[in-house]
C-alpha cells in the first residue's frame, strides 16, 4: 500500500521548494528534503516525546509495516469498516510522533494518509484552515490515547470531499444528495428550506433524504436572481 521510498519522496516533493529558499537554521546536509532527521527532537507542549533520532529509521519501518497489514479488503468487510477512522487516526499520529523529518512532519504525514485513503479506494481527507484548531488539539489527545477526536475528524473530511466530488463525477443533470451541492452561497440548511418549500427541483429518496441536481441548482439561482431584479 505505501513503501519507505514514498514517504521519503512525498516529503521531498512537499519541502523541496522550499527548502530552497528557507532551509531549517540547523539542519545538517544529510538532513535535506526526503532524508530522515539526525537531530533529537525536544518534548512537545502537551508532553509527547519523539523517540531518538538514531531509532527513527526502525520506527518509520515498522510504521510502514503497521500501514501495509491494513490491506484494501478491509473497506470491503461491513463488521471491520467501522474500525477503520480509529485504525487511520493511530496511523496518522503515529507518524507525527516519530517525527521522522526535521521539519514539514504535519504536512508530510497528510499527504501520506491520504495516499493510504486513495489506495483504500476513498477519497482524501482535507483537513481546512478553519479546522486547524480543532485538529491540533485532536492530535494532542490522540497523543494520550484518546483517538475519538482525530478519527471523527478524518471521517468526516473524508466525507466532505466526497460530497465535493459527486456533482463533477455524476455530470449535471445527476441527483445527488443536497449535502454535495452545498456552496457559499447555499448552506445545507437553505436547500432543504428550498427544497421543503418546492423552489428546489428535489426529490426525496427512500431512505427520506432530499436529492437534486447541479443543472437544478443552477436554475433555482437563475429564478432566485430574476425575482430580486
Amino acid at each position: 500500500m505505501i513503501t519507505l521510498t514514498e514517504v521519503c519522496n512525498v516529503h521531498a516533493v512537499a519541502l523541496g521548494k522550499v527548502w530552497d529558499v528557507a532551509p531549517h537554521p540547523h539542519a545538517h546536509e544529510s538532513e535535506s528534503p526526503g532524508n530522515f532527521r539526525s537531530h533529537d527532537i525536544q518534548p512537545f507542549a502537551g508532553g509527547m516525546t519523539s523517540p531518538a533520532h538514531t531509532l527513527v529509521p526502525m520506527e518509520i519501518k515498522g510504521w510502514v509495516d503497521r500501514v501495509n497489514a491494513i490491506g484494501p479488503g478491509i473497506v470491503k468487510d461491513e463488521h471491520a469498516i467501522e474500525q477503520v477512522p480509529e485504525m487511520l487516526a493511530g496511523i496518522h499520529v503515529r507518524f507525527e510522533q516519530i517525527h521522522p523529518f526535521l521539519d514539514g512532519n504535519g504536512r508530510t504525514g497528510r499527504l501520506a494518509l491520504n495516499l493510504i485513503l486513495v489506495r483504500l479506494g476513498w477519497p482524501p481527507a482535507i483537513i481546512l484552515k478553519a479546522q486547524r484548531a480543532r485538529y491540533l488539539k485532536a492530535l494532542d489527545r490522540a497523543d494520550h490515547d484518546d483517538l475519538g477526536s482525530l478519527a471523527e475528524i478524518i471521517a468526516r473530511s473524508v466525507i466532505d470531499n466526497l460530497h465535493r466530488l459527486i456533482p463533477n463525477i455524476a455530470g449535471p443533470a445527476k441527483y445527488v444528495p443536497l449535502e454535495a451541492l452545498v456552496d457559499d452561497e447555499f448552506s445545507l440548511a437553505a436547500l432543504k428550506q428550498a427544497a421543503t418549500r418546492g423552489r428546489l427541483e428535489a426529490i426525496i429518496g427512500p431512505d427520506g433524504r432530499y436529492r437534486s441536481s447541479k443543472a437544478a441548482l443552477g436554475a433555482y439561482k437563475a429564478s432566485k436572481y430574476s425575482r430580486r431584479r
